[in-house]
Formats: C-alpha cells, sequence, structure tokens
C-alpha cells in the first residue's frame, strides 16, 4: 500500500451509520400486494454491519488488498453492500455497465485480468465457458441462492465474516476501483479510480449542491447510488432497466417519488424525458421533489421545461458537465437555463454547462488530434473562440489501466500534475462559463470549414415534427460532406413519401436561413437513433454516418 495520507471513502459510511443508525439506507421495490407496492429496507446500521461481515468475509477467502475482482450484479442492497465492502476490504473494484453488450463486456473482462468474480450466475456460466479468456481469476462468489460454476455463494461469505468493524488503511493514491468508458466514442476503456477521487467526489458534489443527510433519493443510475450511502441520503432503487433508461415506465418513477417523497432524483436525460412528458400529460405534480440531477447527455431545455413545471416550486434540475474520467467538472441549473442560456442554444451557441466546480482547473485549447505530451505545448485560447476543453484537479483521473494506448492521447504532464482532455469542444464566455459544442470526433470538416455538433443540430431540434437531429460528416476529412439526419416525433412521423418530402423541404428552408447551416444540402429521416448504452441519450454519430452514406447513394 502506498504512503502518505490515509484515505478510503467507505469510512464515510461507517460516520453516517455512526450519527444515523435507524435511518434507512437502501430501498428496493418488491412485488404489489393488493395493488400497493411493497418494499425491501435496510438501515445505515444495518447496511454498515453488512458491509463489515463481507469485508472480513473477503478477506477470510483469501483476497487481499489490491486484487482486482469484477462486480457484476443488478441494482440493489446486494450491490451497494458490496462496493462498500470490497472498498473496506481494499479489493479494487472492477464495475462494468453490463449494457454495454456481451461481446463489449467479455472484452473489457478479458483485458483487465481480473483476479476473481463477484457476480449472478449467468457471468459465472460465461466466466465458466470462457475461462481460457481469465487466466488470473480465483476467487468466485454466486450473488445468488445457490453455489454456480465453482462459486461459493454470498451467505457463505457472509458467514465467514463477523459485524465487527473493519476497513482497510488505504492511502489517497492507493486503486479503488477500475470503472469502464460507455464507449460511444471508440473502445470502452479502464479508468483507474484511486480512493482519494471517490473521497473528494462526495465532498464536492455535496457541498455544491447542499446534499444533506436525511435526504431521499431515488436513485435511476446504480453508481450514484453509491454516494449516497456516504452523504447520510436514503437510496431508493427504481423499478426499472439500469440498462435501457429510455425504455422506463414513468409511472414507476412517479409511485416511489409520491410513495417516499423523495427529495432528489439522479437520472440520464431520456427517464425525464418520459417522466417530464408523463406528468404534463396528465397534470401530475411531485411536490416533494426538489433536486432533480441529470447527466450523460445535453438535456434538451424543453425537457428541462417540463420537469420545472412539475417538481417543487422552488427546487431546480440540475445538470452537472464531466466524463468517467473526469466528474464533476461544471455545472447549471435549469432555471438559468430557461432564462439566461436558451436563447443563444438556439441560435447555435452551444449548450451552456455552467460554471467549473471550485476544485476544478480548466483551459480551451487549439484543437488537435495528435498527442500533447506537457502542457507547454498546448496554446490556450481566449473566450469566444472553440477549441478542446482539458481539465485538472483532485476528481481527475491520472490513466487508462486498459486500452493503455489512449494515454498518450487523453493525457497532458504539467509537473507533478495530470490533465484530462475531456475530448469534447467548445469555448468560455465572458462570465467563464463552459459551452459545450460536441465531440471532438464528431465535428465536420468539410470544404466550407469546421462545423460543430451541437449548435448545427439546435437550429433543427427546433422544427416541431423533430425529436433529435445528428450532424455528419461523409468521406475524408478536410473534404467532408455535411449531412443532417433526423429522428421525428413518433406522433409526427411522415407516413409517406409525400410528407417525407415536405419535411426535408422545411428542414433545407431551415438550413438555409441560417450561416452554420447553409452549406448543408443533405437530408435524411431515421425511425430511430443509435445511442449510447448506458444513458440512452448520445447519439452514435460514427454508426449514423455510415447509414447516412449507404442511404445517400
Amino acid at each position: 500500500m502506498s504512503s502518505g495520507s490515509r484515505v478510503n471513502v467507505a469510512r464515510r459510511l461507517t460516520e453516517m451509520a455512526r450519527r444515523y443508525p435507524d435511518t434507512l439506507a437502501v430501498v428496493v421495490p418488491c412485488k404489489r400486494k393488493g395493488g400497493k407496492r411493497q418494499y425491501d429496507t435496510c438501515t445505515f446500521a444495518e447496511l454498515e454491519n453488512e458491509t463489515n461481515r463481507l469485508a472480513h468475509g473477503f478477506r477470510a477467502l483469501g483476497i487481499r488488498p489490491g486484487q482486482r475482482i469484477a462486480l457484476l450484479v443488478r441494482p440493489g442492497k446486494d450491490f451497494i453492500a458490496l462496493v462498500f465492502a470490497m472498498l473496506k476490504a481494499g479489493i479494487v473494484v472492477v464495475l462494468i455497465d453490463p449494457g454495454m453488450g456481451r461481446s463489449n463486456l467479455i472484452s473489457c473482462l478479458e483485458q483487465v485480468e481480473p483476479e476473481g468474480f463477484v457476480a449472478i450466475p449467468v457471468v459465472h456460466a460465461i466466466r465458466w465457458l470462457l475461462k481460457g479468456k481469465f487466466p488470473k481469476s480465483r476467487h468466485h462468489v454466486t450473488v445468488g441462492r445457490r453455489a454456480f460454476a465453482g462459486a461459493i455463494t454470498l451467505d457463505a461469505v457472509r458467514a465467514m465474516g463477523t459485524g465487527e468493524p473493519f476497513c482497510e488503511d488505504t492511502g489517497a493514491d492507493d486503486p479503488a476501483a477500475i470503472i469502464f468508458t460507455s464507449g460511444s466514442t471508440g473502445p470502452p476503456k479502464g479508468v483507474l479510480y484511486r480512493h482519494e477521487i471517490f473521497d473528494r467526489q462526495v465532498a464536492e458534489i455535496g457541498e455544491h449542491y447542499g446534499i444533506q443527510p436525511g435526504e431521499i433519493d431515488l436513485a435511476g443510475f446504480p453508481l450514484f447510488g453509491l454516494f449516497n450511502g456516504a452523504m447520510g441520503v436514503t437510496t431508493v432503487i427504481p423499478d426499472m432497466d439500469a440498462t435501457r433508461p429510455a425504455r422506463v415506465d414513468p409511472r414507476n418513477i412517479v409511485e416511489a417519488i409520491h410513495d417516499w417523497n423523495i427529495t432528489q432524483s439522479f437520472g440520464s436525460p431520456a427517464i425525464w424525458n418520459r417522466v417530464g412528458q408523463y406528468c404534463q400529460q396528465h397534470n401530475v405534480q411531485l411536490p416533494s421533489l426538489r433536486r432533480v440531477i441529470s447527466a450523460g447527455a445535453p438535456v434538451p431545455p424543453e425537457v428541462l421545461a417540463r420537469m420545472k413545471g412539475c417538481i417543487a416550486g422552488d427546487g431546480d434540475i440540475f445538470t452537472p458537465y464531466g466524463a468517467t474520467e473526469a466528474l464533476p467538472v461544471a455545472s447549471i441549473a435549469a432555471s438559468e437555463v430557461l432564462t439566461e442560456t436558451r436563447a443563444a442554444w438556439a441560435q447555435g451557441g452551444g449548450t451552456c454547462v455552467g460554471t467549473r466546480f471550485p476544485g476544478i482547473r480548466w483551459k480551451v485549447i487549439a484543437t488537435s488530434d495528435e498527442p500533447i505530451a506537457t502542457l507547454n505545448e498546448t496554446t490556450e485560447l481566449p473566450p469566444g473562440e472553440i477549441g478542446e476543453l482539458i481539465v485538472c484537479g483532485p476528481v481527475v483521473t491520472h490513466e487508462y489501466v486498459t486500452r493503455r494506448e489512449a494515454n498518450a492521447l487523453s493525457k497532458i504532464s504539467d509537473g507533478g500534475d495530470t490533465w484530462h482532455r475531456m475530448g469534447d469542444v467548445g469555448y468560455f464566455d465572458e462570465r467563464g462559463r463552459f459551452w459545450f459544442c460536441g465531440r471532438k470526433a464528431h465535428r465536420v470538416q468539410s470544404g466550407h470549414g469546421t462545423m460543430y455538433t451541437i449548435p448545427c443540430e439546435a437550429i433543427f431540434n427546433q422544427h416541431p415534427a423533430v425529436y433529435r437531429s445528428a450532424l455528419v460528416g461523409m468521406g475524408p476529412s478536410p473534404q467532408q460532406r455535411p449531412a443532417i439526419v433526423v429522428e421525428p416525433r413518433p406522433e409526427k412521423r411522415p407516413r409517406g413519401a409525400l410528407s417525407r418530402g415536405a419535411l426535408v423541404d422545411e428542414l433545407r428552408a431551415m438550413a438555409e436561413a441560417h450561416p452554420l447551416t447553409a452549406c448543408i444540402r443533405d437530408f435524411l429521416i431515421i425511425r430511430s437513433m443509435p445511442v449510447d448504452v448506458r444513458h440512452n441519450a448520445k447519439i452514435g454519430r460514427e454508426k449514423l454516418a455510415i447509414w447516412a452514406a449507404r442511404n445517400l447513394r
């Protein structure tokens, strides 16, 4: 273990259990009885006892600090308890979104070389069938009723331990977890999280949003539920498929909010799009909900406006900006978007993501697709000029531990500090706010100059029939052919060639009326955009460009 300051974010759970032993820590929906939803619950004292017992059990099983163990279980009490128990035991938790698909999942696991699996039975079946891909894996625990494929049960691990306090004396720089990027731009990469990063994330998120112990959170994204346990906030797990947020039944979200007087909820834009529409259509109000947090992709102003209209009058929707490699970086409230930045967005000014968190340093530098070894090699741009964003601070990770070749393209050395290249382009305004203009890899370099996705798409997203749009470039840079692909709203989808042609003519007229889009000649209509697996919100423009090129031949 490393020397220096001693940090383990799991100690925050221990402190919350000491201060609020009888407060509910986790609430999980069960089946209905007599038409009313039933719930399974545990208190902070019970969660603390469970995590101690499991941490002792992992040690008795022979798992040592620093070993990489893949955790693949469904959201719920076991997931939250297992993460804190593994952190207490000094285990490096490997977290991979199962929604990324089987081939990506297996590839990520193979690259990370896990020394064990704590997983549901179906994962152990795959692990056993593909055991040649995981030669270092020795410690296997089934989260289920029966042992499977040579793995002992979680109950057996629990029986090995005791509830006596236990927390490994980890250092600030010791590895805590490997969390994989979504793979929405390029293959998924394993990001190394150190204990200090988790601890600072909890502190900065709690302080910035004024989150207090005793609040009740509906966790629409499982990883955010882990922050709750460290902040004394009750986590209510929603009845939804966490890997498919765009398919959530809004009635289940509304039900949980009303049943538990939810005060805060984190979820992807896809969740709030459906919930906001439902509440608007059925005149539903959510008066207990004072803080909604949404991230993963830009949140359309109309989604913010709908949600603002159904939560507490003094509540707000916050859209933190960041990435798996650096979070949180910045934040803005819906009240600011709807009154100050929405008009500029509609005119192609980009999406304002707000001002930086206090611990963050950031710069907009001249855009480059090449490695940048040191900060001295960068050229900082003035406010108003679009370039790529780089960030540095205590919540910024230093390296990828899989696909390590990506470090050269994503990290910049600055003495003892590391800057992360966000892969995003945009600019600062005169108030120091960052305006996101899209992913660097998605910019279109045509004979008319460089075009950016978010500013161009905002022009077309204002058409009443358009749900969302995407700018794509076909052919080699710098002579790419720009095209706009639109996904109509389901109720306004063109039903025949005539109506499709009319929509294309209207889009072409909108393009010609704006200098950012006047050069676009090609417009395509698609039934459903390819989107990322984690938030169902980021458009897969690489796939879309291939589709567009094929359909424009």
